[in-house]
């Protein structure tokens, strides 16, 4: 067996990733107030002085949770905007596969950093300027394709907030039954019908 330095088994500090995405599940199922250090070792079954090979302190954790949170959210949300798309319909309907891929958006997540931003005054601040920088990229993606600005940016936030509402609801519906309906979100976002090589190709993704 190789031994680190301070004695301790490779095999008991895990990894960087592990302590991170232990510390992301109890924030989605317990909340902030749940990631704790004891508590993640003896979910990990790891020593604790693990966790400090990889973070210096608590508050490097949560830097780095808030740090994946928008790189993984709101970066790919940008991302989708900014995905070149032959019409408005088309840019929209890759702006809803996040709401239908996890891979892309973490809505559970989502919900759990703004409970947690409740608590938190600089992650209040994180959270806003997140949440303005998803309304600009929709309000972006409105303006590519025609929309006056005024027009677009009330869309934009009309996406984004409508977004924030299930999220914040916690909607239970079927995955069946929201994929139904994407298409009528997309037409009230656009103020067109989508076609239906447009609905085909939505509909074959998922």
């Amino acid at each position: 067996m190789v031994l680190a330095m301070t004695g301790a088994p490779t095999r008991q500090r895990g990894s960087k990733d592990i302590w991170l995405n232990a510390a992301y599940e109890v924030l989605i199922s317990d909340g902030i107030e749940g990631v704790k250090i004891m508590p993640l070792a003896k979910r990990l079954n790891l020593a604790r002085t693990g966790f400090y090979w990889f973070f210096t302190d608590f508050a490097e954790l949560h830097s780095a949770m808030i740090d994946r949170w928008e790189n993984q959210n709101t970066g790919t949300l940008i991302a989708r905007c900014a995905k070149p798309a032959n019409s408005l319909c088309e840019a929209l309907f890759n702006v809803m596969d996040c709401w239908l891929d996890p891979t892309l958006f973490d809505a559970p997540l989502d919900l759990a950093v703004r409970n947690w931003a409740r608590l938190d005054v600089d992650l209040q601040g994180r959270l806003a300027d997140a949440d303005e920088q998803r309304i600009q990229a929709v309000t972006r993606l409105f303006a590519r394709h025609g929309l006056p600005n005024d027009q677009a940016h009330v869309r934009g936030l009309t996406v984004i907030y409508t977004q924030i509402g299930y999220i914040s609801m916690q909607v239970n519906e079927t995955r069946a039954a929201r994929i139904a309906r994407v298409r009528h979100y997309v037409e009230l976002f656009a103020g067109i019908s989508p076609n239906d090589q447009e609905i085909a190709a939505f509909l074959m993704r998922h």
